[in-house]
């Protein structure tokens, strides 16, 4: 079985085809970037592991999608020799509301459902939607798998779901904590529990999904009991250009004294705040280290902030299980920034963690970097959100 993975962004398509007959391998990957604007392109693998860059006016997603398929079959480029060879599609669909707790097969009534959350995920349903209805057209005959990033939080008690707001709120307009990331926290708190072959059953873990976009989420038996992210993305950690946690009253305080509208104030917390926001510069950890490195104050109180959330969230989560087993970190901060990740251990000496200095030097694999001593395991783990997508598929087929 071929399955091909569609992640469709707010102004790009990122893709995959695996072959499950092969163990899940990666026949072909990439992503088509810049959507609507000139300098549109596809960015994609070739076999010898380089990458290709193609340039091509697509102003939607659609003819992003339709460029895709023409190099997965072109006779240059192409891992099949027709679309006839893919026999399912999984979607990462970013918001799932209350409606879905688990992936499930696409139907015009699962769409129309996808469609009612698209205003609690305007950035991106609307294209996860539009991938949808675009494989459709191409390829009316094979089957679709919508997974979602908040299906996995809906394990979470209403205690931790819930804002102390009125409650009708919640009953009118569906106000509450969703969380995401949750195919990633899922992918990796199963993978970990492999790779340190302990089982699920009992077992109470902290993953954090830290990078440009982060969440942690605090999982027991398997399940999510709590997480960063709330009734969009914005809320939690520190991110490359989102604030995180703020206070409302600051948000209101703002748009009155500023005249700012909804979209505006929206666009000041989720496009220019964050590590972009206090370094006034990038809004990549990579750069902000090296400013820092370089003596820039600003940057050096951006590291702070960020890695204060990060180890005040562990902090809180390990309360909130009652004890913590295992840290799993993933993501793009997670899995390769050495010099963080040494900063989080050690700030968490008080729970028993010790960092196993040599181990920690490494980037992108799964490895156990605290010692083995530690009273509580610290593992990274690379997510693979994809192959959880493709599995998802398979299964539900």
């Amino acid at each position: 079985m071929k399955i091909l993975v569609l992640n469709c962004g707010s102004s790009s398509v990122k893709y995959k085809l695996f072959d499950m007959a092969a163990g899940g391998n990666v026949i072909a990957a990439g992503g088509v970037e810049k959507i609507g604007l000139p300098d549109s392109c596809n960015v994609f693998k070739l076999a010898d592991g380089s990458k290709k860059t193609l340039l091509r006016n697509m102003p939607t997603h659609t003819e992003a999608i339709a460029f895709i398929f023409e190099i997965l079959t072109s006779s240059e480029y192409g891992a099949i020799k027709s679309m006839s060879e893919i026999n399912a599609v999984g979607h990462r669909v970013v918001h799932g509301g209350e409606k879905f707790n688990k992936s499930v097969l696409i139907t015009e009534e699962v769409l129309n459902q996808i469609e009612q959350c698209a205003d609690m995920a305007p950035l991106h349903n609307p294209a996860n939607i539009e991938g949808i209805r675009t494989i459709a057209k191409i390829l009316p005959s094979v089957p679709q798998v919508a997974v979602f990033d908040t299906a996995f939080h809906q394990t979470m008690p209403k205690k931790a779901y819930m804002y102390a707001i009125p409650y009708s709120l919640y009953e009118v307009y569906g106000i509450r904590r969703y969380g995401f990331h949750g195919t990633s926290h899922r992918y990796v708190s199963a993978r970990a529990c492999e790779f340190l072959g302990i089982p699920v059953e009992g077992t109470k873990m902290i993953t954090c999904h830290v990078g440009n976009g982060g969440s942690i989420t605090a999982i027991k038996d398997g399940k999510s009991v709590d997480t960063t992210m709330g009734f969009t993305p914005l809320e939690g950690l520190m991110m490359g250009t989102r604030s995180g946690d703020i206070d409302a009253g600051a948000v209101t305080y703002l748009m009155n004294k500023n005249n700012l509208k909804p979209a505006e104030v929206s666009s000041l917390l989720n496009k220019q705040s964050g590590v972009q926001g206090i370094t006034g510069g990038s809004s990549d950890m990579r750069d902000a280290q090296a400013a820092a490195d370089g003596g820039n104050d600003r940057a050096k109180l951006a590291i702070d902030m960020y890695m204060y959330r990060w180890i005040k969230y562990i902090g809180a989560y390990t309360a909130a299980l009652g004890g913590v087993d295992v840290i799993v970190l993933t993501g793009g901060v997670g899995e390769n920034q050495a010099p963080l990740r040494k900063i989080l251990v050690d700030n968490l000496a008080f729970l028993g963690i010790k960092l196993d200095e040599e181990a920690n030097k490494c980037r992108g694999i799964e490895r156990v970097i605290s010692t083995p001593d530690s009273k509580v395991k610290v593992v990274i783990i690379p997510t693979d959100e994809e192959l959880m997508i493709a599995q998802d598929t398979m299964n539900l087929l």
